[in-house]
């Protein structure tokens, strides 16, 4: 399958994203970028290079709904008429449905609650989110997708892989190499330079953690040649990339153990303080989200358990070795 790269600025979260521009019968972009004019020019630069115009669109494919991929949906749909497609979890945050915007707000609260960010925190947060809503872009009409639904895109057809972790909806788009070997625009599940952050990018996410190391478990079962990121540059070997976030995730979890053990009792924002230190920007919410997912898979398997919302440990020696059974240590 042949189709472009288009690199899109992006000065916060990951950075540097991609689009991916697929040429033929059905001209099809995977994920868009935010709603910024400084994106907007760089994809349209892409598409120029590439003889594509954006009344030229037929699809937009979007990983999940965070708005550095999908923000210029809207404008796009308006432009073009092109049809846009996001898994069912995600599409009526994509579409921008008052209702589900409301219910992630009361969810967002209540975690904030939960995981006791200060007060004065919580306020830079929501400035931070203020500010973010306004990259979010337009509403969009949105055609729902789900896992192992085929779906065709310039000359050829992509298969619908749901990742869930990073976002409750994430999805990737899997297609046969000319040599007849697998590939797939990944979005977010897993990064070439970051490890996604989960528990804090999308709090609909139930065990967090659990939900993400099997869907990287899934991912590698595809046995990739080349994973095609939101971010950044190709990842060519994706098997090798998968068991360095896997570690991540089980070193990490080896140091939530450790601040239980040295500190004693915590809440998920007191531990994330332990683990990163001071956190500011988007981080206030990314830290503790952090540190909740893992505290979370220590608490559902009985090495933690949790009064109010601090955690302790049961066992002063948990084996997390356990908890991370396709892990190479």
């Amino acid at each position: 399958m042949d189709f472009t790269r288009i690199a899109l600025g992006n000065s916060v979260f990951e950075g540097e994203n991609n689009a991916y521009l697929l040429e033929g019968d059905l001209t099809t972009l995977v994920d868009v970028g935010a709603s910024t004019e400084s994106v907007r020019s760089d994809l349209e630069a892409g598409l120029n290079s590439a003889g594509v115009a954006v009344t030229d669109i037929d699809r937009i494919l979007l990983t999940h709904w965070h708005s550095d991929h999908c923000g210029l949906a809207g404008e796009l749909q308006a432009e073009s008429g092109a049809d846009v497609f996001a898994h069912e979890m995600d599409a009526s945050l994509i579409a921008g449905d008052d209702e589900t915007a409301e219910a992630l707000d009361e969810l967002r609260d209540r975690r904030f609650s939960e995981w006791g960010i200060p007060p004065d925190k919580r306020e830079v947060l929501l400035g931070v989110q203020s500010d973010f809503q306004g990259v979010a872009g337009d509403p969009v009409d949105v055609q729902t997708l789900a896992d192992g639904d085929q779906i065709r895109a310039g000359d050829g057809e992509l298969t619908v892989r749901h990742l869930p972790g990073h976002a409750a909806g994430h999805i990737a788009f899997a297609f046969e190499t000319e040599d007849g070997g697998h590939s797939a625009f990944v979005g977010d599940v897993i990064l070439p330079e970051y490890t996604p952050n989960i528990g804090g990018a999308d709090l609909r996410v139930d065990e967090p953690l659990a939900t993400y190391l099997e869907s990287l478990d899934r991912l590698a079962s595809h046995d990739l040649e080349t994973a095609w990121p939101g971010h950044r540059d190709p990842i060519e070997d994706p098997a090798a990339r998968i068991e360095v976030i896997r570690d991540h995730h089980y070193d990490r979890t080896r140091r939530v153990v450790e601040t239980l053990q040295e500190h004693g009792p915590a809440d998920a924002w007191t531990v994330s303080a332990h683990l990163f230190g001071e956190l500011e920007h988007i981080h206030i919410l990314h830290g503790p989200g952090e540190a909740y997912a893992h505290l979370d898979h220590l608490e559902r398997v009985g090495a933690v358990e949790r009064e109010d919302f601090e955690y302790r440990l049961v066992d002063t020696d948990p084996d997390v070795d356990a908890l991370f059974p396709n892990t190479k240590y």
